[in-house]
């Protein structure tokens, strides 16, 4: 006979004895399993960022989209189940056009946060779903600065100064734990990151198969760093 437990992961709507949902767990492993990603803030700005996994030669890398632009002031990057993240971030694009049509503002980072763990949070109580099992790292600027959000498969979020998601979160926090600092520029912000995620790269990274985004006060808008700005950096590291 099985463990009386194992009868509580066959439905996200019903808690274990112990109060857990073994759905939500499980799409926790999910992201686990994803490649990392990386979020973090400097002085004035913000960046995020990924190395991709190694895919066949007959497919196009920049099919695989792993940092997405929300709007014009914020972007994400994701870590878990890409065509699920591709429909919470389909969400969250929705939400920040709404706000514009609505009050004719630019949507606050925060909100849109909210908006899209919201979404998550609804999958982990109705029966015939499941949770999403995808992790983001939502980071922006708008008039409170530099923001950078945390979201996990429950729909919980908190807000970081640096995070990791994926599979090597661990060894990567353990980094930024020992090198970030509050006050870092952006040329140190930068050379950090590539540092991480060269660190857990099977392989070391490349200006090919990695991807990093910011955006700062001045301009408040997500620019992806180009392919021969990072083959400069990665010389350096």
């Amino acid at each position: 006979m099985k463990p009386q437990s194992k009868a509580y992961d066959r439905a996200i709507t019903i808690f274990s004895p112990d109060g857990r949902l073994f759905q939500v767990e499980y799409a926790r492993e999910a992201v686990k399993r994803g490649s990392v990603a990386i979020g973090m803030l400097y002085k004035d700005g913000g960046l995020i960022g990924t190395a991709k996994a190694e895919t066949s030669k007959l497919v196009k890398p920049e099919s695989v989209e792993k940092v997405f632009k929300i709007d014009d002031h914020i972007g994400a990057t994701t870590s878990g189940l890409v065509a699920d993240a591709r429909v919470v971030i389909d969400h969250a694009r929705v939400e920040a056009q709404k706000e514009k049509v609505t009050y004719e503002q630019p949507i606050k980072v925060k909100k849109l946060t909210k908006e899209v763990c919201d979404l998550k949070q609804m999958y982990t109580q109705y029966g015939g779903t499941r949770p999403f099992g995808t992790s983001l790292l939502v980071m922006g600027v708008d008039e409170t600065g530099p923001r950078l959000f945390e979201t996990d498969p429950s729909g919980a979020f908190s807000e970081v100064y640096a995070s990791a998601i994926g599979s090597s979160k661990k060894e990567v926090e353990e980094m930024f734990k020992e090198e970030y600092e509050h006050d870092m520029n952006f040329d140190e912000a930068l050379q950090l990151s590539i540092q991480a995620l060269d660190e857990v790269k099977e392989g070391g990274v490349t200006h090919e198969n990695v991807y990093i985004s910011y955006i700062n006060e001045e301009n408040k808008q997500f620019e992806k760093i180009s392919s021969e700005e990072l083959e400069k950096r990665l010389k350096k590291k």
